[in-house]
């Protein structure tokens, strides 16, 4: 929800959701450089880092296709005073109407209400 934040969906989120173009096996390696940035594992592939942001990392998003076909896409943001790569909104519509959990259910009116104020 980092990303539809950036783009004016009035909504909140606890953690950040970074998608890495590397197979799943390879969620150590993460967790490592995390640790030595000083970040605290918490999970499998969860991290607090020193400021305690949360970090989730993802290897893959349900109802999109392959982070190679997506990223061309990704719209670049300023967040933590870097540019970023971020999904657009309605990749993010996709992704949480495929996971389909009540809380991604939720936010779909936001996440459609703020697509229209961009057009």
């Amino acid at each position: 929800m980092v990303a539809a934040v950036l783009q004016g969906v009035p909504a909140g989120t606890i953690d950040t959701d970074l998608w890495v173009d590397l197979p799943e096996r390879s969620y150590p390696r993460l967790l490592g450089i995390a640790q030595r940035m000083g970040g605290s594992v918490l999970a499998r592939t969860v991290v607090a880092l020193k400021d305690d942001t949360l970090v989730n990392f993802l290897f893959r998003l349900d109802g999109l296709r392959s982070f190679s076909q997506e990223y061309p896409k990704a719209r670049r943001l300023r967040f933590a005073g870097q540019v970023v790569r971020v999904l657009p909104l309605r990749s993010i519509i996709r992704s949480k109407k495929a996971v389909g959990r009540p809380k991604d259910i939720a936010f779909l009116p936001l996440l459609n209400q703020a697509i229209r104020r961009q057009t």
